[in-house]
């Protein structure tokens, strides 16, 4: 499908989000499409995350990407891959209350719902979430909305032990069972930042939690899906895409 792309300026408590949107061509969208949160990693709305919009968008998605950090950081901020600019979105993300992250994704669905091209049946809202890094965290933590109908997770940090934002533990995998959604979580086999021990604190929590999920454990680094830099895996990439894709396809039809 061919696609637009724009940025619209949602509100959230009172602050401005700018927020990057791609989705089909109106001709396109047909009845309307199913709408995707897509959470960045630390660095925000970077060229690999905005391409990563642009694919999903041409397989039919409406996909909006808030900037995480828009009750800090003025309108437009784009941290750089470095080791300053690392450090910087650190910073940002370990000071960031977890209720200003999730307030991000109801606010997506909420606007989601006053887009006459984002799909609605009786069901209500098809929309669903992906996220990588942090974003992966926040993906998931998107699924706690029950208009999220699945969640694709891109090996999310601070699952293990509740490292997400300023609060001492975000107790996300506490709250499995909540999530209706269906959930695909995908790691990398060699990630540093999701050790092998971390990995099987997660696996394990799915499986007593019974939450609807899949468990993906890939050859690859972290970040593996960004398609810049030297841990970039194109083959791995497209994996995760495919699964992604058809599980969106299969509950939102």
């Amino acid at each position: 499908m061919q696609i637009t792309t724009t940025n619209v300026e949602l509100s959230i408590d009172g602050f401005p989000c700018r927020t990057y949107v791609a989705a089909p061509k109106p001709a396109q969208s047909g009845a309307g499409c199913p709408g995707i949160v897509l959470y960045s990693e630390i660095f925000q709305l970077t060229g690999p995350i905005c391409r990563t919009a642009n694919r999903l968008a041409g397989h039919g998605f409406v996909v909006a990407a808030p900037e995480i950090y828009h009750r800090t950081c003025p309108p437009g901020l784009v941290i750089a891959y470095d080791d300053p600019g690392r450090m910087y979105g650190n910073y940002l993300a370990h000071s960031t209350p977890v209720a200003h992250f999730d307030a991000t994704a109801g606010a997506v669905f909420d606007y989601f719902e006053t887009r006459r091209d984002v799909k609605q049946d009786s069901s209500g809202l098809a929309a669903g979430a992906i996220g990588f890094c942090i974003g992966g965290h926040l993906a998931l933590r998107a699924a706690l909305d029950p208009r999220c109908r699945a969640a694709v997770c891109a090996y999310p940090t601070g699952l293990h032990n509740g490292n997400l934002g300023a609060d001492p533990d975000a107790g996300t995998l506490a709250r499995l069972s909540e999530m209706k959604g269906e959930l695909l979580l995908v790691f990398g086999d060699v990630d540093p930042h999701v050790p092998a021990a971390a990995r099987s604190v997660i696996r394990s929590a799915l499986q007593a939690s019974g939450a609807r999920h899949n468990y993906l454990e890939l050859p690859g680094e972290h970040a593996f899906m960004r398609d810049e830099g030297a841990r970039y895996d194109p083959e791995m990439a497209d994996r995760v895409f495919a699964e992604a894709i058809s599980l969106y396809r299969r509950t939102m039809g």
